[in-house]
């Protein structure tokens, strides 16, 4: 007979089922990193995959061929097979894999491979609203590599075309990587592709946080207009487990790229994990431009509400967004309330609505709950009477979060 469970195996089993309630049934999420995973994905998620190894791999061993250094993967080889097709056909690529274990590590795995060593890249800053990532003292460090500014002084951390064109000029890099943490706006891409190929420097496209807006045909495609590599996490717009996702048009990069990531960034890459991303790729074909067209509008429609509602927002006279995020004017929130975005966020937490502390709101898992821009006025009022006002709205926003008990788009 089994074991009966012990005193912490029984407290680990509540705090889950707990963490379960509060997050995926009695709060409203506006994390703009976070996003809702469907049913079907998570059931993958909890298959016997979850406790396999495989290796694909293609040479010789004993004077044989090999394509896997493990038996017994017959489907995990169709499921990574699928995946990879349907992440290709997603975001029009004609290589894509699914294969690293976050965008971090995608990130890592492209400059680490289809750059040359000592490579000198551009990207946006921390401070303009760039990934810490590409920091000094971060990515390129790891690598051997070095990185320039690439500047995003406009409304929104946005970036000027002439300016970044210029840039590209003068610094002649061997990659311009895009991407960014505070990512409000497309970019110039074709004036950027144009100055980068000019000057033998490839374009890599990090869109983490707008990577599901791309699949859904709501922001810019970078792989039609001059991206060299796409890649990003598969988490925050794109709403599947975690994970990351390569593609690429360019059959000698992927051919460089593929093969080189194997006991480099990785070795087991998690099946199950690949299962859930399958799941929620096929999802996006069925159902992602109504989900990136209903995440957009409600980012769009929530700026202009809590603008009425007096919280100062970042970039509202371009329309605050054209993607998932809206940014609060932290200095002038201060200036008008006399609190900071972490005070305003424990508040808010407080009564069941969540956003991070540097002052991103993010509109996808709410999408995926069902809410509509004809919703945002109401929830831009709870935001203010529970972050500005300091009223206890609680009951109501978990009243009113019951009412969505079902994800759409899935």
């Amino acid at each position: 007979m089994p074991a009966a469970p012990t005193d912490d195996e029984r407290r680990l089993a509540r705090i889950v089922r707990a963490h379960d309630r509060w997050r995926g049934r009695s709060v409203f999420n506006l994390l703009a990193s976070e996003n809702a995973v469907s049913p079907a994905a998570r059931r993958l998620l909890a298959s016997d995959l979850a406790g396999r190894y495989t290796l694909p791999m293609h040479g010789e061993f004993d004077g044989e061929p090999i394509d896997n250094s493990y038996a017994g993967t017959r489907y995990t080889d169709q499921v990574e097979s699928l995946a990879n097709a349907a992440a290709a056909r997603v975001f029009r690529a004609k290589h894509a894999t699914t294969r690293p274990l976050s965008g971090h590590v995608a990130a890592m795995s492209v400059l680490a491979t289809v750059l040359p060593p000592r490579a000198r890249f551009l990207a946006i800053p921390p401070d303009a609203g760039g990934y810490d990532g590409y920091a000094p003292a971060y990515l390129p460090a790891l690598l051997g590599q070095t990185v320039a500014p690439l500047p995003a002084p406009g409304p929104g951390h946005r970036v000027d075309g002439p300016a970044a064109v210029e840039t590209i000029r003068r610094e002649k890099p061997d990659a311009v990587v895009l991407g960014q943490s505070f990512f409000l706006f497309p970019y110039p891409l074709d004036e950027i592709a144009e100055a980068a190929h000019a000057v033998g420097a490839l374009v890599l496209y990090d869109a983490s946080h707008v990577l599901g807006l791309i699949a859904g045909g709501a922001f810019e495609d970078p792989l039609r207009h001059g991206t060299d590599v796409l890649f990003g996490s598969t988490h925050k717009s794109f709403p599947g487990p975690q994970g990351g996702i390569i593609a690429t048009d360019r059959t000698d990069l992927f051919e460089r790229l593929d093969p080189a990531l194997v006991w480099r960034t990785f070795d087991n890459a998690h099946w199950n994990r690949i299962a859930g991303i399958a799941q929620t790729l096929l999802e996006l074909e069925r159902c992602g431009a109504d989900y990136a067209r209903t995440t957009v509008e409600n980012a769009q429609a929530l700026g202009r509400a809590l603008t009425q509602e007096g919280i100062p927002l970042i970039a509202e006279s371009d329309g605050f967004t054209r993607s998932h995020q809206l940014h609060v004017d932290r200095p002038r929130l201060r200036a008008a309330h006399g609190i900071g975005g972490g005070v305003l966020a424990r508040r808010l937490e407080r009564q069941r609505l969540l956003v991070d502390l540097v002052g991103r709101i993010g509109t996808a898992e709410i999408a995926r709950l069902g809410l509509t821009p004809s919703e945002m006025p109401r929830l831009a009022g709870l935001l203010v009477r529970a972050g500005v006002r300091r009223e206890k709205v609680g009951p109501e926003v978990l009243a009113w979060r019951r009412e969505f008990p079902t994800l759409r788009f899935a």
